[in-house]
């Protein structure tokens, strides 16, 4: 029987590679994207396009019952990639943007995947894969917003697995570091005349978003996925960094001085 698959935030970037590469691997992918026209272009590439946004409560049950509806109450996977980062000072971050910023990144996500879970459920080997990043695992200036909803959803994701032990649903993290995507030109910057950039030593270590694609397979067909998934070297290295190093020295680096 064929599984399905449901992955947020399709349009472009690790959402897209990863929807492309599982059809080919035979499996029957649900792409949910936020803008109509996108949708639309999902169909063409040969996935079940389902319109999306995450910010929008209303949004997001419309979708859950399309979702339910097309899959007959039982899927396989659950994709949560979808999200974006808003990038400033926090004296510049006012509360509004706060809240959007979780709503999408942590609060939609939520909801998502409590109104799936029947069907999830329903499958007996299902599998909840989020989208973290790098800047769940550490924070740095310019970053603070962006990075406290990817910490929020790195534990939501712990309580979430240890809630469904013995369910048959596995929970996974994928932590990317730098990969080249259309996200950082995507990011809200609170202050437009003076926009948080990536440091240039970090182009030497971006990776495109197919270097997730191994953790993926894994999270979804291994018999034992595993509770995180660090890709890139960044990411390996600042998960390392955090155990070892006293947290003045930590900062002194990320700082940059």
């Amino acid at each position: 029987m064929q599984k399905t698959v449901v992955i947020t935030g399709c349009s472009s970037g690790i959402g897209l590679v990863a929807a492309n590469d599982l059809l080919r691997r035979g499996y029957r992918i649900f792409a949910a994207c936020r803008k109509q026209e996108d949708v639309q272009r999902m169909g063409e590439l040969g996935f079940t396009g389902i319109e999306l946004d995450l910010n929008d409560r209303d949004s997001v049950a419309r979708a859950a019952a399309e979702i339910l509806e097309l899959c007959d109450n039982r899927l396989f996977a659950l994709f949560n990639n979808g999200g974006y980062g808003v990038y400033g000072p926090l004296e510049s971050i006012s509360r509004e943007q706060m809240e959007q910023q979780f709503a999408t990144n942590v609060f939609g996500t939520h909801q998502l995947t409590m109104l799936l879970l029947p069907a999830l459920r329903a499958s007996g080997d299902a599998r909840v894969v989020n989208t973290s990043s790098v800047l769940g695992l550490i924070s740095t200036p310019g970053r603070g917003i962006y990075a406290a909803s990817k910490y929020a959803l790195e534990a939501w994701s712990d309580a979430l697995r240890m809630e469904l032990h013995g369910s048959g649903i596995r929970v996974s993290l994928i932590e990317p570091g730098p990969i080249k995507t259309r996200f950082t030109d995507n990011v809200n910057q609170a202050q437009q005349d003076k926009p948080v950039k990536n440091p240039g030593i970090a182009a030497r270590f971006t990776l495109p978003p197919e270097a997730i694609l191994p953790k993926l397979h894994h999270a979804l067909e291994s018999k034992r996925p595993r509770l995180r998934y660090p890709v890139t070297l960044v990411a390996h290295t600042m998960g390392l960094l955090r155990r070892l190093l006293p947290g003045w020295i930590l900062d002194r680096i990320l700082r940059g001085k």
